[in-house]
């Protein structure tokens, strides 16, 4: 049988949110640069701070970022020192061509937020100059974005279709996952990983108890835990 998704935890505050997310068994961090809006925002230094205490654990690191010049996000990521890229905003292909040519050896993860039809079209577009996608709840359209941390679902029927289409490749899936709707999630979508942030937290917290549940409520009958961190 296999393995259930792996999971992210983001909107890690704090090098001791950080442990107890990977004692709890996630395979990535998730550490939120300066964003338009939305929890968990926590500054460079910090960032780099965590990255850092965790380095040589089985334990991936994304930067979330809402940057869309490629100088600017190789510049940050060098500060930062996590191994993947969470590009939260569309970024200009030829920037992505850049990008890639700036930092060769981080993997680039492309948010995609699913909003309707257009979101099929756009993960097409993008998947080849990234090496994943990340289905997540935001409106980049309104005044003050939205790029994450929205809490919301959205329509995993479209998020199966984008899916089915990408495969093999890495799709994340993020947007409202709790404990009690992260079987229907995985039945709907068949994700390699999922994303967590809001269904974890408790006061801009990271909840372990709200994190156990949610990690066990992933184990379906007869399953097998989340997958480990690839090296």
């Amino acid at each position: 049988m296999s393995a259930a998704p792996r999971v992210k935890v983001c909107c890690i505050g704090s090098v001791d949110e950080a442990r107890q997310a990977v004692a709890a068994g996630a395979a990535a961090l998730g550490l939120v640069s300066a964003m338009p809006s939305g929890p968990g925002v926590i500054d460079d230094e910090r960032i780099a701070e965590i990255a850092a205490a965790v380095r040589g654990l089985p334990v991936r690191t994304f930067l979330l970022t809402a940057r869309v010049e490629a100088e600017a996000i190789a510049e940050q990521h060098a500060r930062a020192g996590t191994t993947t890229l969470q590009l939260v905003d569309e970024v200009p292909h030829e920037e992505l061509r850049r990008l890639r040519r700036l930092r060769p050896g981080v993997e680039l993860v492309q948010v995609v937020h699913v909003a309707g039809e257009a979101s099929v079209d756009e993960a097409l577009a993008v998947l080849p100059y990234v090496d994943a996608l990340l289905l997540d709840s935001g409106n980049p359209a309104l005044a003050v974005k939205e790029l994450g941390g929205t809490g919301r679902t959205h329509d995993w029927a479209l998020s199966r279709r984008i899916r089915d289409a990408v495969h093999p490749r890495p799709l994340w899936l993020a947007g409202g996952l709790r404990a009690h709707n992260v079987a229907e999630a995985v039945a709907a979508v068949r994700p390699h990983g999922l994303d967590l942030c809001t269904g974890v937290r408790s006061e801009g917290r990271l909840d372990g108890t709200k994190l156990a549940g949610f990690m066990q409520a992933l184990l379906t009958p007869g399953g097998t835990p989340p997958a480990a961190a690839r090296p």
